[in-house]
């Protein structure tokens, strides 16, 4: 358990440690080269100066310590060029590494939520929502259902009885006498009252006759 959750962080540091070192050794071998090159430099303006005197042992030896530094320069050379083969490995394999370990977690985090989520949970979480819609529905229709004196009238005679109501309203619009239009005032001379027109008596038939024009104007 231990060894899971600490593990990672420090292999971490190791890489970290690791990869610092390689660049300390880097520099260090960096810095040798360069003191090697300027004493090999000097060792040819030695032998130049030797040379110039006729001393031809001296100038010689100059030269031999010249291909010393310079043997040694080379041989520095590859240690770089194998600390950095050896950085750049290093590099990858700690990206490799880091990228299995997001994969490794995102694949243990899949399976954690895939176990708190299997089917068979669900299947039963669906069948408790069914259930419970059902009951609802129940209790909804047990509260809609009339009680008391409302649970004993009889639906069919209800729509019986409101089809007379519509059936009499019917009648009596046709039994209501046609609206006639207003006759034109008349105009009458100042001093004189207008003799009222005597309202003219209609049967029983005008009236009926009077209803159906009036509903065919419609």
């Amino acid at each position: 358990m231990f060894n899971r959750l600490f593990g990672k962080p420090k292999q971490e540091a190791n890489a970290l440690a690791t990869l610092e070192k390689l660049s300390e050794t880097l520099e260090m071998l960096e810095k040798k080269e360069n003191v090697l090159v300027k004493k090999a430099s000097a060792e040819v303006e030695k032998a130049k100066e030797f040379t110039r005197v006729k001393n031809k042992r001296a100038a010689i030896q100059c030269l031999k310590r010249k291909r010393l530094y310079e043997q040694q320069v080379e041989q520095l050379g590859n240690f770089q060029l194998r600390i950095h083969d050896q950085m750049i490995m290093l590099e990858g394999a700690k990206a490799t590494t880091e990228t299995v370990d997001a994969l490794r977690t995102g694949a243990s985090a899949m399976k954690a939520m895939q176990k708190a989520t299997n089917i068979d949970d669900v299947d039963k979480t669906m069948d408790e929502i069914n259930e419970q819609t059902e009951n609802m529905k129940q209790i909804q229709e047990a509260l809609s259902t009339p009680i008391g004196a409302a649970a004993d009238f009889d639906e069919d005679e209800l729509e019986a009885e409101l089809e007379e109501l519509e059936s009499a309203e019917l009648e009596e619009q046709l039994l209501q006498p046609a609206s006639t239009t207003p006759a034109a005032p008349v105009s009458v001379p100042s001093g004189r009252v207008p003799a009222r027109p005597v309202p003219q008596k209609r049967n029983a038939e005008e009236d009926e006759l009077a209803a159906l024009q009036a509903e065919m104007a419609l």
